[in-house]
This record gives structure tokens, C-alpha cells and sequence, in this order.
């Protein structure tokens, strides 16, 4: 079931057990597929790896959106936007955890013959094609900054 078929049947899901959260979250990423699909030269197709990458899109717009709301002292706004995207991140790929990116930018790191913070650049290109989906770009730049920093 590619994850377009699963998100839509989730709807049905979420609608028969009255979560509101949960079926907003679903039906604003229907939509953004949707329009994914009929963009021109899409031909009607979508991938599960573009609608991955449009689900951890619209999570980074929901944390960042709940980050502006808490700092204008509405939390009320920003549980709804953390609710929504703790839904959408159930369709995700499992995260690295700090641990194994560590060790993995270290492998990178030798890999590259990176000698310092110069070479930033160069680990990122290599850091952020290697963990596609799998770690958070901030995630793997502030790692690569402290581990090229202890060079």
C-alpha cells in the first residue's frame, strides 16, 4: 500500500474516532499530495520517497509554526501544531539517534580528510545525501560543526 492509499484510509480512521487532530494533520497533507500529483509533469504519480519528503516538510512548517507561537504566549496554538505533527510523524522513516549520527559523521569525516570547520561544506554535501530521510539537516550540521570543531 504506498503511503498516499495509507494516508487517505487513515482519514477514515481518524473521522470514526472523532480525532480532530489527527484528521486535520491527515487531510492538509491529502491535499498537499493531491497537488503534488496533478503539478505539471507529475503525471498524476507520486512517490512514497516525494511524499515522505512532503510530510517531513509540512513537520519542520509545524514545529516552526509552534515555535512562533510560543513565543507570542499562545499555547494553545502551539499544541495543536506539536499535535499535528506528532500525527505526521508516525509516516516517517525512523531517525537516526544522535549516537549513530555521531559515529556515522566521524566515518564521513575520515572519509573526506575534512581538517576543520573549512570543511564544513564538504561533509554536509556528503552528510546530507548519506542520511536522506533520516536525519534532521539542523540535526547534522550541528554535529558536523562541534565534530569539526574538535579536529
Amino acid at each position: 500500500m504506498s503511503l498516499f492509499e495509507q494516508v487517505s484510509n487513515d482519514i477514515k480512521v481518524a473521522m470514526l474516532a472523532k480525532d480532530k487532530v489527527k484528521l486535520s494533520a491527515l487531510r492538509n497533507v491529502k491535499k498537499v499530495f493531491l497537488e503534488a500529483k496533478t503539478a505539471p509533469g507529475a503525471n498524476d504519480t507520486l512517490t512514497d520517497d516525494e511524499a515522505v519528503r512532503i510530510i517531513r516538510k509540512l513537520v519542520k512548517q509545524g514545529r516552526d509554526a509552534a515555535l512562533i507561537y510560543q513565543q507570542q504566549n499562545r499555547p494553545d496554538l502551539a499544541d495543536e501544531e506539536l499535535g499535528q505533527v506528532e500525527a505526521l510523524e508516525a509516516y516517517l522513516p525512523q531517525q537516526m539517534t544522535p549516537e549513530a549520527l555521531e559515529d556515522e559523521l566521524i566515518k564521513i569525516i575520515a572519509q573526506t580528510a575534512a581538517a576543520g570547520p573549512q570543511d564544513m561544506g564538504r561533509v554536509m554535501g556528503v552528510a546530507t545525501k548519506a542520511f536522506a530521510g533520516r536525519a534532521d539537516g539542523r540535526a547534522i550540521s550541528e554535529a558536523v560543526k562541534r565534530l569539526l570543531a574538535g579536529s
